[in-house]
């Protein structure tokens, strides 16, 4: 075969590799054409339903390919990998935006429905390129197609002033954070000679860390640390989560956590190996596991402290974020053993809960007006529905058995123990547990709103939640029941896929 016949080869391959991707950027294509063209004199309402219809159908079919037709591969020296555990996640993260589109649909923060789902999908799409790389420049390429995406969904409601003001903020922070990110990897470059996380591992190991290697890791982690909202790095996340329309918040909050912390494991476990050092009591040693050891202990003092004192329940539950960050972070830390499975059933259990939090949220801001917590009063009496799902949501983060939050948070501690370090990260895990038992407060201060406190007498009648929103979060809460009572049938699916990959 000649040379010509070799690349073409090549090309379709990538193409039947990348074709969950290559799905998603047609239908970016298809839901735009069809509200341009054919939806333009149609109500707002049917154009929102037909644009979802549209991106959940792209969404289903990505997942379907995955699903029918496992594959792994490695292209380019890890510039796109495939392997069974990638596609997991890569199914989390479809199954998250095909729930934001559906929670999307009675939304009326604007009236262009086909830019909004085509924000949404690539956004998604940038997502499914991140968790499918080993190579840093890749990494760097996927991270801001999806950041510059959920900077334009977060001002994407033109009619309030707080949604242009969180995404300026947003931002700005977001462009500091990625000049942090660059100049990190630049140096990693520079030290191993490649921009594959395994050859950088390979190159950089040795008995001592390097000062520039030094340099590198704590430039690289203050670039995720802001992607994954880790304190003290965290100071967008209270605007954007108040400020954004609510399904471009839940995306925010649930989607691109389970792609941050994915990627920052993978990095950290593959490109920075044998640079771990130690974060136990009295047995300090130089590392990314002590950097990550501080970045967990402020994150889960500082987001549940300052969750405490909040009226607005978006911010409330973004300092929530911020602790569970905390959490998250504890489980990246713990690299052996359970580490990759614990991690992946915390952050998309949680990923699912906080979606669906804030599709509550959405549809009391919706009735009301506003998202403080005396908005939420009486919601049991308007709408029992939603009431009972914001409850399993909201006891669920807080890590009451037997929701998938308790699971989650048990997982991460008891691997924690068992890792390298041992009992030496007990007082992490003590910190944790009690922080834990700080934030059953103020979640159930919304709960007491919702269940005890009646609403004013003057209060105006408050329309009935759409059918479709109800369904949507009642099936998400089931979700979460589900994860909670049977926790082995996703951290089997993680297990095997590890094994498949050969992790």
């Amino acid at each position: 075969m000649d040379a010509n016949g070799r690349e073409s080869m090549s090309y379709l391959e990538v193409l039947k590799l990348a074709a969950p991707e290559t799905i998603l950027v047609i239908t970016v294509l298809v839901v735009l054409a069809a509200d341009l063209v054919a939806l333009a004199d149609l109500e707002l309402r049917f154009r929102m339903i037909i644009g979802a219809m549209i991106s959940c159908i792209g969404c289903v079919l990505a997942i379907g390919w995955m699903l029918a037709l496992p594959q792994q591969a490695q292209l380019l020296g890890g510039i796109f990998v495939v392997d069974p555990l990638n596609q997991l996640v890569k199914i989390a993260l479809l199954v998250l935006t095909i729930l934001t589109v559906l929670l999307s649909i009675d939304s009326h923060f604007s009236a262009h429905a086909g830019e909004y789902f085509a924000l949404v999908l690539l956004a998604t799409v940038g997502m499914l390129f991140l968790v499918s790389s080993t190579d840093v420049l890749m990494i760097f390429v996927s991270l801001e197609l999806t950041s510059l995406s959920l900077y334009v969904l977060t001002a994407f409601n033109k009619q309030d002033v707080q949604s242009a003001e969180a995404a300026l903020k947003y931002f700005l922070f977001g462009g500091m954070a990625a000049a942090f990110t660059l100049f990190g990897l630049s140096l990693l470059y520079g030290l191993s000679g490649s921009t594959n996380l395994e050859r950088i591992a390979a190159a950089i190991s040795g008995p001592s860390l390097d000062p520039l290697l030094i340099l590198a890791l704590v430039m690289t982690v203050v670039g995720f640390a802001f992607k994954v909202a880790a304190a003290p790095f965290h100071l967008w996340a209270p605007d954007v989560y108040q400020g954004a329309p609510p399904p471009s918040a839940a995306l925010i909050a649930s989607g691109s956590k389970v792609a941050g912390f994915f990627v920052l494991a993978r990095v950290m476990a593959l490109g920075f190996r044998g640079a771990e050092g130690s974060g136990a009591w009295h047995n300090y040693l130089p590392g990314w596991v002590p950097l990550l050891a501080i970045l967990a202990g402020v994150s889960m003092v500082l987001g549940n402290f300052a969750a405490i004192v909040q009226t607005s329940v978006r911010r409330l539950l973004a300092y929530s974020a911020i602790a569970h960050g905390g959490y998250m972070l504890l489980a990246v830390m713990a690299s052996d053993g359970m580490g990759i499975p614990s991690l992946l059933y915390y952050v998309i259990t949680y990923g699912l809960t906080t979606l669906g939090a804030f599709g509550v949220v959405a549809v009391v801001q919706q009735q009301t007006g506003g998202d403080r917590l005396t908005d939420f009063a009486g919601l049991s009496r308007r709408s029992p529905v939603l009431a009972a799902c914001m409850m399993v949501f909201l006891l669920s983060l807080a890590g009451i058995p037997p929701l998938a939050g308790f699971f989650g948070k048990f997982y991460i501690f008891s691997e924690l123990l068992r890792s390298g370090a041992g009992m030496g990260l007990l007082w992490l895990v003590i910190l944790a547990i009690g922080l834990s038992a700080v934030s059953l407060y103020y979640y159930l201060q919304v709960l007491k709103q919702v269940f005890v406190v009646s609403a004013p007498p003057d209060a105006k009648p408050q329309p009935s939640a759409a059918v479709t929103q109800q369904v949507v979060l009642a099936m998400v809460a089931l979700a979460v029941v589900a994860l909670g009572c049977l926790p082995e049938w996703l951290i089997e699916r993680v297990n095997d896929a590890i094994k498949l990959a050969k992790l």
